[in-house]
């Protein structure tokens, strides 16, 4: 079984959430299945370590899984308008599974939350995407097919998935948002299963 990779930070919840459905999505394709994995948080000053496997969620990610993945969808709360210090230091350590082009090929997406409607989504939904296209990705969005893109009130973006937390950081995803999330997922899924079958 082929599987796609769901990669994320999470502080509140949202972004886990997020990325549960995603996985849900990933899973109502015939022979596909979801990988969550999650990155260490980052400080300025290094106590210790991160522990090998956090203490809570997902595993964090390793190299291998990305050489493994069948495809990659990203998820990251907003830093104004940017993807959050943990998932791009992931991201800057990947020199090497780009010149040995790793992810070539491999369909690619992403996800967020911010706390509020004009918190900075699309930015950071695009300004993810820019290391997918140099590491030669094929990117896929949530296509205006989604009708409930164009109903929605609260998050989801032709960009990719998304909620709004409010001022309250609630993790609790709308109806809407749940369902573009596994729409997202479907189509990685789907659009990874094709492009394996030409292989």
């Amino acid at each position: 079984m082929a599987e796609i990779l769901v990669l994320y930070y999470s502080r509140g919840g949202s972004v886990a959430r997020l990325a549960r459905q995603i996985a849900r999505g990933i899973g109502e394709v015939e022979g596909m299945a979801a990988r969550l994995r999650t990155v260490p948080p980052v400080a300025p000053v290094t106590q210790q370590a991160a522990p090998p496997v956090p203490e809570e969620g997902a595993p964090y990610v390793e190299a291998r899984d990305l050489v493994e993945c069948a495809g990659l969808i990203l998820g990251s709360p907003t830093r104004f308008g940017n993807m959050a210090a943990p998932l791009k230091h992931f991201i800057d350590g990947l020199g090497a599974e780009w010149a040995s082009g790793t992810l070539v090929d491999k369909p690619a997406a992403v996800f967020t939350s911010t706390a509020t409607q004009h918190g900075g989504q699309e930015s950071t939904l695009l300004s993810m995407q820019l290391p997918l296209l140099h590491h030669g990705c094929v990117l896929v969005g949530i296509p205006f097919t989604e009708t409930l893109l164009s109903t929605t009130r609260t998050g989801g973006s032709p960009y990719g998935a998304s909620h709004v937390a409010g001022g309250s950081d609630d993790p609790v995803l709308s109806d809407d948002e749940a369902a573009l999330a596994r729409a997202l997922g479907r189509r990685v899924a789907d659009v990874a299963r094709r492009l394996e079958a030409r292989r």
